[in-house]
């Protein structure tokens, strides 16, 4: 039986063992992420959609860091959007800033009804730093 080799974010475990799934999981020279999202310090969703964005790849950024990983370790991008007629301006903007140039990982986004009291959700593939690169 394989044993999965989880990842936790400094300060978030008793969230996600709350929630009971990984925040990350490393596997075959790669690391999925889960769906995180713009929360404060409670757990609470941060108000304001632009900050909630910005928060999600905080947190993102937070838990490709605890697996040794950066932005430019990400492969796949999924985002979730609870209005995203209204919100991918504003997603597209702050996207900008967080992957600036090419090449750009793919990115697959998806309007949803429900997120928990969310607006939007960001989840990843990246390559684990000094995996070979399958064939």
């Amino acid at each position: 039986m394989h044993t999965r080799d989880v990842v936790f974010p400094e300060g978030r475990q008793a969230l996600y063992t709350q929630h009971r799934y990984a925040p990350a999981v490393r596997s075959g020279g790669l690391l999925f992420v889960s769906g995180q999202v713009g929360s404060r310090e409670d757990g609470s969703p941060e108000p304001d959609f632009a900050g909630q964005v910005r928060q999600a790849f905080a947190q993102l950024q937070a838990t490709l860091k605890a697996a040794g990983c950066g932005l430019d370790d990400v492969l796949d991008v999924t985002t979730f959007h609870t209005d995203p007629e209204r919100q991918l301006e504003t997603v597209l903007a702050i996207k900008d800033e967080v992957f600036p140039q090419p090449p750009y990982p793919t990115w697959t986004a998806v309007g949803v009804t429900w997120l928990s009291g969310f607006d939007f959700e960001i989840k990843v593939i990246a390559r684990l730093p000094g995996a070979a690169d399958p064939v």
